[in-house]
């Protein structure tokens, strides 16, 4: 087997959050620029060596639009038959090992990742926590009613990594309700290392975590912005692509690819916000492979690099410069089509057009320009 499918990642987005309020399980409510288990699978997809990552869902969430690649399947009725289904469906990918997170944690960090995984070399299991610092009191009907010792006492975190054949068959022979994956192991005999946890992997519960996950979001999120700007000449043709849609007209725009300038501008702006250069570098039209070529595989590009270096596109806008043809009646329609190319929500793409009063080349009629901005999150 591969390196890259010895680990594989199963996030648990089953439940139901009902505490968290908000009218949505809290792993489908916003946090910042994108949901709750947004963060997370950003997270481990950034993460060298790691895969295949599968999420588990509920029967009525299957439907939910994931990031590309994210493998999906349904879960039970409690938390272990949801990871004892995610396993059995991850058998078919022979891993070495996996880790199981907890959707509700979007918050974990790449050195927790790592710390669990270094730990898997020497043990069959391995779990992040945190030690308890805090007296701990026992209470009845709003009062305290005595002490308890918090020695060798931990807060469980996850992600919680197993060698996978060993987990699989604990949870197989699991019979009944488990808080977590590192009781399932320890019922069948495994031994489970504790590795150092993080304060800010919490985990969301109630409406306040909400905010307490944002603040700490806010200190270290990394955002990005990019500007992209694109121009190509009309020639003979009966029709011109435009944001990936063809919009018929008395000319054609003329390029190497299929001169989608709108497009071309977005995808240089997401290369810009990562600092990769532009269009040309990655696609040179030198190249005679290009020569034609649809500019989606351009724009899929650019969204898929963002992605492996752990951003999340939150917002492009598209501005067209042009006297003819009119894009009011196609603009619902680019968006759409843009939407979906970058894996967003149609609400978080502009596409908008302008004239330049007839003055430069856009205003004879001699071509289109395209501006762009899109925006990058890292967390």
């Amino acid at each position: 087997m591969s390196q890259a499918l010895s680990v594989a990642v199963l996030v648990v987005a089953a439940g139901r959050g009902t505490r968290a309020g908000g009218g949505v399980p809290k792993q489908w409510r916003r946090l910042g620029p994108c949901r709750v288990i947004d963060h997370a699978l950003a997270t481990f997809a950034a993460q060298p060596g790691l895969g295949p990552l599968m999420v588990v869902l509920h029967p009525d969430d299957m439907a939910m639009p994931l990031p590309d690649g994210v493998l999906r399947v349904a879960g039970g009725a409690t938390r272990d038959a949801s990871v004892r289904a995610g396993l059995d469906a991850l058998a078919a990918f022979a891993p070495a090992r996996v880790l199981i997170h907890d959707a509700a944690r979007p918050l974990v960090s790449g050195a927790v990742i790592a710390r669990v995984l270094a730990a898997l070399e020497r043990a069959p299991g391995a779990a992040p926590a945190v030690e308890v610092t805090d007296a701990l009191w026992r209470g009845d009907a709003g009062h305290v009613t005595g002490t308890q010792d918090r020695t060798g006492l931990y807060r469980a975190q996850t992600p919680q990594g197993f060698r996978f054949d060993a987990i699989l068959a604990a949870h197989r022979a699991h019979d009944g309700p488990a808080p977590d994956d590192v009781a399932v192991a320890r019922a069948a005999g495994l031994a489970v290392a504790i590795v150092e946890g993080d304060e800010d992997n919490l985990k969301i519960t109630r409406e306040g975590d909400f905010a307490r996950a944002a603040r700490l979001m806010g200190q270290d999120m990394d955002i990005r912005t990019g500007n992209g700007y694109d121009v190509h000449r009309f020639g003979p043709g009966d029709h011109v692509w435009l944001c990936g849609v063809r919009v018929p007209h008395d000319r054609a725009l003329q390029g190497h690819s299929d001169a989608d300038v709108g497009m071309h501008a977005v995808t240089d702006a997401i290369y810009g916000a990562l600092a990769r250069g532009d269009i040309g570098q990655h696609f040179p039209p030198s190249d005679p492979q290009w020569k034609g070529a649809a500019s989606h595989i351009f724009l899929d590009h650019a969204c898929a690099l963002a992605r492996e270096l752990g951003f999340t596109i939150t917002h492009a806008d598209c501005t067209l410069v042009c006297e003819y043809p009119k894009i009011g009646p196609h603009s619902i329609e680019m968006r759409a089509e843009m939407a979906r190319i970058m894996g967003m929500d149609i609400d978080r793409v502009s596409v908008k057009a302008t004239t330049s009063e007839r003055l430069g080349f856009t205003g004879r009629g001699e071509g289109i320009a395209a501006l762009a901005t899109a925006t990058l999150v890292r967390a």
